[in-house]
């Protein structure tokens, strides 16, 4: 490892550090490429995909929305900001991290009933992390999921708060909503390593203070596997751990995670770069705009395209231990690599 480069977590493995030297499964099939790349008569396959791959995870997503909207609707909290928290939880989203919660839960034998409640933990955070990354001294976007982004409706007072509320909401969630004392303990814990991974990621994404012998793609993939990763990898720990994952089991889950976390990343620099805001319902090429490191600003697109293929088979060939029962997951990992937005 890089000199002056910190190992993540405590107890827990290092590999979100390392520096380089859900029902029928969801498959794409036959594909003469994958990722973002590929393209078939001159159209891209992403297209004809994401409509035919959707339902599990909109159906995922349902659950989730529903439990966050009763969850949220009982906490007694100012209307204005319970207003705010509504604007970007309840607001749209592709529910990604929630469901791998759930698909990891089931993918070890267990009921996702029991991970509902992380689920819903695991969306506030990623929604807080939103909220504060959109703020005008991070990213300073106009809009986020087709709306406009917290800031611009209610003023940054109002979304530093009730970014900092979903924070402290989503841990409220997590300890009431798991009934097994030790097990709720270790979820938080994972919970709050994997957000401070994550915050750790936005300082290197946004305040770099890199050695500098450390090269430009081994910085951008730490950004990537903290910024993005972190809750990726935590997601599909949690989900397993409430599902009473086997100690193999759990290895098999977080290496697939560490795969598709990163896969999810190069996948969004490549469209931050092809697609245009309309689109994607967020600001576009507004990384290169930053002068931040991206993949294809690093290696070109058909080079990160490739990336994004080998991650795929990366994350999948992780799943092996787990067989049938990890379907969901395969699919997804086939559905985020040829997404458009």
């Amino acid at each position: 490892m890089a000199r002056g480069l910190p190992r993540a977590g405590h107890g827990r493995s290092n590999r979100l550090c390392t520096l380089p030297p859900a029902c029928v499964p969801w498959r794409v099939g036959n594909r003469a490429a994958a990722g973002p790349a590929a393209r078939s008569g001159g159209r891209t396959v992403m297209e004809s995909s994401s409509t035919r791959l959707a339902d599990p995870l909109a159906a995922a997503a349902e659950r989730v929305e529903g439990y966050l909207d009763r969850w949220l609707s009982a906490r007694p909290l100012p209307e204005n900001l319970r207003s705010a928290i509504r604007h970007v939880l309840l607001g749209g989203g592709k529910r990604v991290r929630p469901f791998l919660v759930l698909a990891a839960c089931e993918a070890v034998g267990g009921d996702r009933e029991a991970a509902l409640a992380p689920a819903a933990a695991m969306e506030m955070v990623h929604t807080f992390s939103l909220v504060h990354d959109d703020l005008p001294a991070m990213d300073d976007a106009a809009l986020r999921r087709g709306r406009p982004t917290l800031h611009v409706r209610d003023g940054e007072a109002m979304a530093v708060l009730a970014g900092d509320a979903l924070f402290g909401l989503a841990f409220e969630c997590l300890a009431g909503g798991v009934a097994d004392g030790p097990l709720a303990a270790r979820l938080c814990g994972e919970l709050a390593a994997a957000a401070n991974d994550m915050i750790a990621g936005q300082v290197y994404d946004t305040i770099p203070d890199f050695p500098p012998e450390v090269a430009p793609m081994a910085r951008l993939e730490t950004i990537h596997r903290h910024k993005t990763g972190a809750l990726i990898r935590c997601a599909c720990r949690m989900g397993a751990l409430c599902g009473g994952a086997t100690p193999a089991a759990l290895e098999a889950v977080t290496a697939y995670a560490e795969a598709v976390g990163l896969m999810f990343q190069v996948v969004d620099d490549i469209l931050d770069v092809t697609q245009s805001a309309d689109h994607l319902g967020k600001d576009a090429n507004h990384d290169a705009e930053q002068g931040k490191l991206t993949y294809p600003g690093l290696v070109g697109l058909e080079a990160s395209r490739r990336e994004v293929a080998r991650l795929e088979r990366e994350a999948v060939a992780a799943l092996a231990p787990l067989g049938g029962a990890a379907a969901e997951l395969e699919g997804l990992a086939h559905r985020l690599a040829v997404r458009t937005r």
